[in-house]
């Protein structure tokens, strides 16, 4: 269920973020990009209609099965899909110029969190870049927190448990403090509730 509400509700209310994002990030066409915790592929997506050499990875079939439905129904090329472990990326060191993860950290305790990131970290260039988009902490207090706090009480376990744990312990701060990661620049969305960063080692 939270799948399909995810497609249907939560992927239409991003379509500015996706969008947003390659000319935030500073991406251009023929650059090698991987997105960690895909989900239905629509950053992906995204990416390939700007000529990005786009990679996505995801744990759950059930996502991939979505996203490679929708590269078929777009034509979407210099994209693909692959199941896979965010903590054990199935890549060499230095393979893309940039890694991106939008909200697939907040529901991760910070364990995983940290070897997300440290993964993320080995697989870019030296020259590359971390792009990490989540939610703002503290949440705002505006109607975005309120619909945001709502989703992932419905999402429930450990997502649940994932995303308390993020807020208590500073969100995208205490990531970056933490692995020796310089942000080079920053921006709010949804009147704050999202913040997107883009950052390079140290």
């Amino acid at each position: 269920m939270f799948m399909f509400n995810y497609e249907t509700l939560v992927d239409p209310l991003l379509r500015d973020l996706r969008k947003f994002t390659p000319e935030f990030s500073g991406m251009k066409a023929g650059d090698k990009v991987i997105d960690v915790c895909c989900g239905t592929g629509a950053q992906v997506l995204e990416y390939g209609r700007h000529g990005i050499i786009a990679t996505g990875i995801d744990s759950s079939q059930d996502m991939l099965k979505i996203a490679t439905r929708n590269r078929a129904r777009q034509k979407a090329v210099h994209v693909s899909f692959q199941l896979a472990d965010a903590t054990n990326l199935p890549f060499p060191d230095g393979s893309f110029d940039y890694a991106t993860v939008s909200f697939g950290l907040h529901d991760k305790e910070k364990p995983i969190r940290y070897q997300i990131i440290s993964e993320m970290k080995r697989i870019v260039k030296q020259d590359g870049a971390l792009i990490l988009i989540d939610f703002q902490v503290p949440l705002p207090r505006n109607a975005w927190a309120v619909f945001a706090r709502a989703i992932e009480f419905l999402a429930g376990g450990s997502h649940y448990q994932g995303f308390k744990d993020y807020l208590a312990n500073g969100g995208l701060e205490d990531i970056l403090q933490n692995h020796g990661l310089r942000e080079v620049c920053r921006t709010y969305l949804k009147s704050g509730l999202i913040a997107a960063t883009k950052a390079v080692n140290g």
